[in-house]
């Protein structure tokens, strides 16, 4: 793969420190919104889909910056609750909820639903944006089940509830490196690296 600079078009630390993270060992110099002055910006993002509002961000920021962008949108799909939270899973509990809030609110909708019925995926869709107008992306997902009670001290988000069966414990149990291997973050970033080595080739 030459060697590529993108901007990831995100305000979210944790998911900055990720996409570092997995995209390591890629010819990528990653540079966050505060990097290239973009800290503050705020960007509507009123798709109705994960891919809608990937493209949304990853635009947004390539438009302002003439460079590449990266957006990754993410969120986790209750099957109990009819695949909510979905595309609002960061304002699960209101505009600006805490984790904290968020997942007691997910704790509260399936009070009544025994453990077996609670399964639940994490989706990831992840967009790279051209200045030539041009658009890459990839999709992963993770699935789980959510627990009954938080679980665990690493992670965001809703990792404390999401378990993964294989190892009967949390993402916020299993600790960084492992989620880094199997979670929808990883899986996009993995197809995603795919589709940017074919790109570059071709």
């Amino acid at each position: 793969m030459k060697s590529l600079e993108a901007i990831i078009a995100t305000n979210n630390k944790h998911k900055l420190e990720e996409i570092r993270d997995m995209l390591f060992d890629c010819d990528i110099t990653i540079k966050s919104k505060k990097d290239v002055n973009l800290e503050g910006l705020v960007i509507v993002e009123d798709g109705s889909t994960f891919e809608e509002n990937a493209t949304i961000k990853a635009k947004t920021v390539m438009n302002l910056t003439n460079s590449i962008a990266i957006a990754d949108d993410s969120g986790l799909e209750v099957l109990a609750l009819g695949n909510r939270p979905g595309v609002d899973t960061a304002i699960y509990a209101g505009e600006n909820a805490t984790d904290v809030e968020n997942n007691d609110k997910l704790l509260r909708e399936l009070k009544d639903v025994p453990y077996e019925k609670r399964k639940a995926k994490f989706v990831c869709v992840m967009v790279v944006a051209f200045p030539s107008g041009k658009t890459l992306t990839a999709r992963g997902e993770c699935y789980g089940i959510i627990a009954l009670e938080c679980k665990g001290n690493s992670g965001f988000g809703f990792d404390p509830l999401f378990v993964i069966e294989e190892y009967n414990l949390t993402l916020a149990e299993l600790g960084k490196d492992i989620k880094n291997q199997i979670s929808h973050r990883a899986n996009a970033l993995k197809k995603l690296k795919r589709v940017l080595l074919d790109d570059t080739r071709g």
